[in-house]
């Protein structure tokens, strides 16, 4: 005899995806212009239309960085649409948004924009699974033009290594 409570169990093949993650915008230069370390998930402190504007999808973050002053983290030069319902509530759409990560975090990062050559760089906007906004940043190195080639020419590699093992297949 089957137990009651199976019955109403789905079968984990087809369960849904999460309805709540989005990814709202990706910053995809961001790893062919640097060579990105390490990644942190921050937070992100926004106001009312903001997280509007963002739910409908208005937003950039090609052209932004990360930066820390005065022992905080701010996103510099992020881009959220005006949302248009918002008449009283509006918001500056190249604000600086504070980023929300703990001590020890804001330790390490601090101490990484230090060293030589190295910067923060946003690579995702998304909400996650509670339909929170957040950030990743990561922790990159900037390339240089001959390094920018050699990665360009291990992907044209691979991609034709594929396509002959796809030929003899």
């Amino acid at each position: 005899m089957v137990c009651p409570s199976r019955l109403n169990q789905r079968p984990m093949a087809k369960q849904k995806t999460d309805p709540n993650y989005k990814v709202i915008a990706e910053n995809r230069r961001a790893r062919f212009d640097y060579a990105i370390e390490d990644d942190l998930e921050c937070g992100i402190v926004l106001e009312g239309s903001e997280v509007k504007s963002l739910r409908a999808g208005g937003s950039n973050i090609a052209d932004s960085y990360a930066s820390v002053d005065d022992g905080e983290l701010w996103l510099v030069n992020s881009y959220i649409a005006p949302y248009e319902q918002a008449k009283v509530f509006k918001h500056e759409e190249r604000r600086r948004r504070k980023l929300l990560v703990s001590k020890k975090q804001m330790a390490s990062l601090w101490n990484a924009t230090q060293r030589k050559g190295m910067t923060l760089v946003p690579l995702v906007l998304y909400f996650n699974h509670k339909g929170r906004a957040k950030i990743k940043i990561g922790i990159a190195k900037g390339k240089k033009i001959h390094d920018k080639r050699e990665t360009q020419a291990k992907r044209d590699w691979s991609r034709q290594k594929q396509r002959l093992m796809k030929d003899h297949s």
